[in-house]
């Protein structure tokens, strides 16, 4: 299928007209399911922001290079991974899966033509475990009660929230979700999260925003870096912390990338000794 060509199954489904942030994101990712509103928007978008489509794309790259970091190096065999998007390429079962085919992955969505690609396409190892939970993260009680008919919250789990809490408003507290879901996975956990930054490219970033907003149902929000540390409050940053999605343990051997992408990442472990402190906000961007 081309770019041009209407995503099969969605034809009769959906409105062509209104622009779909799962549709922008996977036109800015180099995908072929968007409609030509979806790439209006995008290329708006990237007029005010010329590096939206790198930033895009690291953080699809920061999802791979942490779910390999958690899968193989901390030993994580479960995943909550909430705001789930198209399919694309690597996947968090299929990277999580690539190491550890017995991991077990929970996809979270509350749109319709993202749960009908991930029925779809996201299928499991035999091994392993893929499910798909019609929910929102602003209620992550309804997320918690079914994601446990898959998952053990008895073991450690990775909450992924990935181009997700930019569509989370400030009086919607992602603070306090983000604390719910914690709270409900044992110590050795982790949270892995990326979100639009405020204070790199700033002029540039609240332009796009602001054009980006205009045209959508789902406003997004641009946070600088110390609110994004503040997400990860009570837990252990894993070095190098909170960066430049590109910046988080780039692959070795990889070419050195200076460039400034207006997308913070990073990933936090829930403590063993169940003590809360404070996050370390002072790392560097």
């Amino acid at each position: 299928m081309t770019s041009g060509e209407e995503p099969a199954g969605e034809r009769a489904a959906i409105d062509m007209t209104q622009p779909h942030v799962a549709r922008i994101y996977n036109f800015w990712l180099g995908g072929s399911d968007n409609f030509a509103a979806d790439r209006t928007v995008a290329r708006r978008v990237a007029t005010e922001y010329p590096d939206v489509v790198a930033s895009v794309r690291a953080q699809r790259a920061f999802l791979a290079r942490a779910v390999h970091f958690l899968a193989a190096e901390a030993g994580i065999r479960q995943f909550l991974d909430i705001g789930t998007g198209l399919p694309s390429a690597d996947n968090t079962h299929q990277v999580a899966q690539r190491t550890a085919p017995e991991a077990r992955v929970v996809y979270v969505d509350n749109d319709p033509i993202v749960l009908a690609h991930a029925r779809a396409l996201l299928t499991s190892s035999p091994e392993g475990a893929t499910a798909y939970i019609d929910a929102d993260l602003r209620a992550p009680g309804p997320i918690l009660e079914q994601a446990a008919d898959v998952l053990d919250f008895g073991q450690p789990i990775a909450v992924m929230l990935l181009g997700i809490l930019h569509g989370i408003r400030d009086r919607e507290n992602p603070g306090a979700i983000i604390t719910q879901l914690m709270d409900a996975v044992p110590p050795g956990s982790y949270l892995a999260l990326s979100q639009i930054a405020g204070d790199v490219a700033a002029d540039e970033v609240a332009k796009g925003v602001q054009r980006y907003n205009d045209q959508v149902a789902v406003p997004v929000t641009a946070r600088t870096h110390t609110e994004v540390c503040g997400f990860f409050a009570g837990l252990e940053l894993i070095e190098p912390g909170v960066v430049q999605a590109h910046r988080w343990r780039p692959a070795t051997g990889s070419r050195n990338d200076d460039s400034n992408l207006a997308i913070y990442a990073g990933v936090g472990r829930k403590p063993l000794n169940r003590v809360r402190t404070a996050a370390a906000g002072r790392s560097a961007r």
